[in-house]
């Protein structure tokens, strides 16, 4: 039986991934790189902001060197305007409870986004204290470090991790850690490619933690 489940914020636990990505996609075309919706999230879910920021340079993208600050700032004005949990999330979590099973959250997202996504929908104050970010840890996914430093402090011998993004699944290989792979807007093969086990509902969750 797992002792921990890990979970990615965005994407996982909160559907804001096609509103940050948006918002994203709409920035970079003011500086030269257009894509679309579905190109952006396939460039750029799961990266860290830095990242992100050089992978648009490469493509063409002429920023600024206070991007990062722009981009945050119109993120969590976005995101402000509201976003709803992930479908299956609270009864997903109500399932942990009942089984004894910790969980927890491990995010490359900042400590204000994960305050702005989570807080409105009333899971910042059940996380506390357990919220990994790479902004605060020193370092990010694709890197093991941040589900190391999870299993680490809840003592679990048999976590398991649940994410969206290549990046998150690759941190959870690296951890040699189980990982589920949630693909709600694609086949997943992109995550399973890389040692993923895929779903596509969160109602499935119950019946993978028994496997």
């Amino acid at each position: 039986m797992h002792d921990l489940v890990i979970f990615d914020c965005d994407g996982v636990l909160v559907d804001s991934e096609v509103v940050s990505n948006q918002v994203l996609a709409d920035n970079l075309a003011g500086y030269g790189v257009s894509l679309t919706l579905s190109e952006c999230m396939a460039h750029f879910v799961g990266g860290t902001m830095r990242g992100v920021m050089q992978k648009a340079q490469s493509m063409g993208a002429d920023l600024p060197e206070n991007w990062i600050d722009e981009i945050y700032a119109e993120t969590y004005a976005g995101l402000r305007a509201g976003v709803p949990l992930v479908a299956g999330i609270s009864t997903l979590l109500g399932y942990l409870d009942e089984q004894g099973i910790s969980c927890c959250v491990a995010s490359n997202g900042s400590e204000d986004k994960m305050l702005i996504t989570l807080g409105q929908n009333g899971l910042w104050d059940r996380f506390q204290g357990c919220m990994f970010s790479a902004h605060s840890f020193g370092v990010g996914k694709p890197e093991p470090d941040l589900f190391l430093a999870a299993a680490k402090q809840f003592g679990a011998s048999n976590p398991v991790v649940i994410e969206d993004s290549p990046s998150g699944v690759t941190a959870a290989i690296r951890a040699e850690m189980r990982c589920l792979g949630y693909a709600e807007h694609s086949d997943g093969a992109n995550l399973r490619a890389l040692g993923a086990e895929v779903f596509h509902d969160m109602a499935d969750v119950p019946a993978l933690l028994a496997q």
